[in-house]
């Protein structure tokens, strides 16, 4: 995906249909005396409704939407004819499209699964007819009920990239390359900060034809939480992880505190962070000497599942494609 077609967030007024007006009519027929009431009821107006489409990636197509407005609902008609309903606005939007009321901040709901509906403004709901409200005090009602009005609102859309396993690291750590080696995706690499402006998908195959999705996360830097750098903006696709690879590159000064301020600016941002399976690859080990490798271990953080690998020379990346694929099935077990 292109940086400049990478769209997260968008903010959209919604309108939905009005509801058409009930119908206040009397059956009016030859050798039929005194037919009654038979006004029908008025259609519903159109909902605004968001759906999941794994073929999007991005919120682009919305970027320019600013207003959108379902159709109005029909009157009834006599004969008990019900009007037909306003035809509804259906907005196609990538899976992990999350719904908020942009007065109030309110999360109303998620689009996990494709071609999953959910109705961001119902329509009004159309008025009934005088037939309704005959009775035996009342046999003639001259008056039938309006439809309902829309409602309108303005929204928020954001895009939290679901993925498998989110890559977290430094600028410059070697995520882009990894993803472009084990994936068939191609971000741009170059060797200066931030190369990676969006965050990058990409399908990794695995044994017997499984595969499982990988994302490349904007380089994090320390004060990311507080707004510094890119990492505030884009932090919020790594909630929706399984696994968190932490990549820390084998020339790095002090690998342990690297990545201990990665862990610590993940905890300022969302504590819930931390509960997901983490993985640590050291990246780049083709840079390092023989000797440098011996000292390289005993410099590693504890408590952490650690490999060595090497994007240039495939050194570990079987191995750690395969701890991948071990902590996503203890997660979510292959039936």
């Amino acid at each position: 995906m292109a940086s400049s077609n990478f769209i997260d967030y968008v903010k959209i007024n919604a309108r939905s249909g009005n509801g058409g007006a009930g119908s206040m009519h009397f059956r009016r027929e030859k050798h039929v005396e005194k037919g009654g009431p038979d006004g029908g009821d008025g259609g519903r107006g159109g909902h605004v409704i968001l759906k999941g489409n794994t073929q999007l990636w991005t919120l682009l197509h919305l970027k320019y939407t600013k207003h959108v407005k379902a159709f109005d609902g029909k009157g009834g008609e006599g004969g008990r004819r019900t009007g037909a309903i306003g035809k509804d606005i259906i907005l196609e939007v990538p899976l992990g499209t999350i719904a908020k009321n942009a007065e109030t901040g309110e999360q109303l709901f998620e689009i996990t699964e494709d071609g999953q509906e959910m109705i961001l403004l119902r329509g009004g709901r159309g008025g009934m007819g005088n037939d309704h409200f005959k009775s035996a005090t009342n046999q003639t009602p001259q008056y039938a009920q309006p439809g309902e009005p829309g409602k309108e609102d303005w929204f928020i859309l954001e895009l939290k990239v679901l993925a498998d396993v989110g890559l977290v690291g430094f600028p410059n750590a070697g995520k882009s390359t990894l993803l472009s080696v084990v994936s068939a995706a191609k971000p741009e690499i170059a060797d200066y900060p931030f190369t990676t402006l969006v965050p990058n998908l990409g399908v990794v195959p695995y044994r017997d034809y499984k595969s499982f999705v990988m994302a490349d996360i904007p380089g994090i830097i320390e004060g990311a939480s507080q707004g510094k750098g890119l990492g505030l903006r884009f932090l919020r696709h790594i909630e929706r992880n399984s696994i968190l690879l932490f990549l820390v590159p084998a020339n790095s000064e002090d690998i342990e505190a690297e990545y201990q301020t990665l862990v610590q600016e993940l905890r300022l941002y969302n504590p819930e962070l931390l509960d997901k399976n983490r993985l640590l690859a050291i990246s780049k080990m083709d840079m390092v000497s023989d000797e440098e490798r011996l000292t390289l271990q005993q410099n590693l953080p504890n408590g952490i599942p650690t490999l060595q690998i090497s994007a240039i020379t495939q050194e570990g990346i079987e191995q750690l494609k395969d701890k991948i694929w071990e902590l996503i099935t203890s997660a979510f077990p292959v039936r």
